[in-house]
């Protein structure tokens, strides 16, 4: 008896990184349904908010879709969902980038930019340091390094939330956990073995890993 695939939904609401996501997927046995559909999403097993660019120009582009409300009760039904990069950014309450714009107010807290003397953008490998044990980092070692491209970090109310973080200039929350939803700043896409694995671990926490 051939056991149905599961049905991961990679939502598409013009990020210019699908194709790199889509492969990684792909990359571990699966085949993604890439979509902008409300109602593709709600029968998805699991979620992947992908992101590159602004905050504020991905909510409006989910608007105009008319995810926004979706994505909010995906989220709110405890249903696995992973956020990347500007995937994580719109999970919070707001953004200052572009002059400031509300985001989905899942997460209680504000998107800011980066300060210090380092160079703006971050961008390039560097160390996550894993602060809880949690299964998105299962065999994946403290060592291990991942890719980010970005000008803004996400600073959570409630810090309980972080279960990763990384330094540059500052240390800023680069894995964020609650329930079945996760987020990473870096991409795990672009992120070699360890980045598949953040993949390989968010599908089987969604208990659709083979």
């Amino acid at each position: 008896m051939t056991v149905p695939q599961p049905v991961i939904t990679i939502i598409d609401y013009g990020a210019s990184n699908l194709r790199s996501v889509t492969n990684a997927i792909r990359r571990l046995g699966y085949q993604p349904l890439v979509t902008g559909s409300a109602k593709e999403i709600a029968g998805a097993d699991a979620v992947i908010l992908p992101g590159v660019g602004a905050a504020p120009d991905t909510m409006v582009s989910l608007d105009k879709l008319g995810l926004l409300a979706p994505i909010k009760e995906y989220i709110a039904a405890g249903r696995p969902f992973l956020g990347v990069c500007v995937g994580l950014q719109v999970l919070f309450t707001s953004t200052e980038e572009g002059g400031g714009a509300p985001c989905l107010d899942i997460i209680p807290g504000r998107v800011k930019k980066l300060s210090g003397d380092l160079k703006i953008p971050h961008m390039g490998w560097n160390q996550v340091k894993q602060l809880v044990s949690h299964p998105l980092f299962r065999g994946v070692p403290q060592t291990a390094n991942f890719y980010f491209v970005h000008s803004y970090y996400a600073d959570p109310a409630d810090r309980s939330v972080v279960i990763g973080a990384t330094d540059y200039g500052q240390a800023f929350a680069s894995v964020i956990a609650r329930g079945s939803m996760v987020a990473t700043q870096f991409h795990p896409e672009k992120s070699g073995e360890s980045g598949l694995k953040i993949y390989d671990n968010f599908i089987r926490m969604a208990g659709a890993g083979k």
